[in-house]
């Protein structure tokens, strides 16, 4: 089977004119049945999802608990079945520690580690246990769509959270209302499994091969992405401004249809602003709508500052310049 990752031209175990040879590492095996317990220390009690790649469990950590944490969880991440198939698979694991550790930011996932079952040569990563509801079950609910007050509460955190991955170089690449999950102490995008770093940033480390791979939720991907072409910014701001016109509306904008379809069906040109958003932030929303890369004149930071915008009140637009 083809490998599912493009490797760095220089693989491991090669000698490059005028630097030392990389060491080869031993190969991971990622298929089989997963044990019990990995690494002598996370015990698996039950399946919590199944993504495009990755599967995610409820692990207790034994050593946490050794030790009398009160709340010794993790969520555990290793891939599935089928993508545990390709040779290198594990780089593929080790490519969304690599990028998500470099995060740090309150309304995104934090990752521990990334480790390697010596008996089993099972390749799997750990994470913060993350508990409520996705945005999917949110929107599916208020088919109304947010009030505006409810709608900044979740659009605000959420451009934080992508505007600071974008800062440091964080390609998402997956962004959809079931990777966003609202806990008690705030909401976090998750699930950088098929992100990438911008070009330059880490240039040794593995990246996804897209002509072997298209795992991403093709409703929220941009037409760019469809076609075939690279993952940049643009493509994330497509993904999250589907993501808000959906909360602000209580629908998708093009009919869950796919940017392709909708492009050819020229929805772009019916789309109209929800009701419950207001005026000054419909235009930079309905450019980050935009079905080509090029009309999307807008950024992350722009969508930001218009749903921070804190209307004046009647009493202050009456009284402010009062006394």
């Amino acid at each position: 089977m083809d490998s599912a990752v493009d490797t760095p031209a220089s693989p491991a175990g090669t000698q490059v004119a005028g630097k030392p040879a990389k060491p080869t590492l031993p190969a991971v095996r990622q298929g089989g049945e997963l044990p019990t317990v990995l690494s002598n220390r996370y015990r698996i009690e039950r399946l919590l999802g199944v993504g495009g790649m990755g599967a995610v469990y409820r692990a207790r950590d034994l050593l946490r608990e050794q030790y009398g944490d009160p709340d010794p969880y993790v969520a555990l991440k290793t891939l599935n079945e089928e993508f545990a198939e390709y040779p290198d698979a594990n780089a593929l694991l080790y490519s969304e520690f690599a990028l998500t550790s470099r995060l740090r930011h309150s309304n995104v996932i934090r990752f521990y580690a990334f480790n390697v079952d010596r008996v089993s040569q099972r390749a799997f990563m750990t994470m913060e246990m993350l508990k409520g509801p996705t945005l999917d079950q949110l929107i599916s609910e208020r088919t109304e769509g947010l009030n505006w007050h409810e709608l900044q509460q979740i659009a605000i955190p959420l451009l934080e959270a992508l505007h600071a991955s974008h800062s440091v170089g964080v390609l998402h690449g997956d962004i959809k209302p079931s990777n966003v999950i609202l806990t008690a102490d705030g909401l976090r995008l998750f699930d950088y499994g098929l992100g990438q770093p911008v070009q330059g940033l880490l240039p040794g480390l593995p990246r996804l091969s897209r002509k072997r791979i298209a795992a991403w939720t093709p409703r929220y991907a941009a037409l760019e992405l469809l076609e075939g072409g690279p993952l940049t910014e643009a493509a994330d701001l497509y993904a999250v401004a589907v993501i808000l016109y959906e909360l602000s509306s209580g629908h998708h904008p093009y009919s869950r249809l796919t940017a392709k379809q909708a492009k050819c069906m020229d929805q772009g040109g019916t789309l109209n602003k929800p009701e419950n958003l207001p005026s000054n932030c419909w235009p930079a929303l309905k450019a980050a709508l935009a079905f080509d890369e090029e009309q999307r004149n807008t950024t992350v930071a722009q969508l930001l500052a218009c749903f921070s915008f804190k209307p004046t009140s009647l009493l202050q637009r009456l009284f402010g310049h009062a006394g």
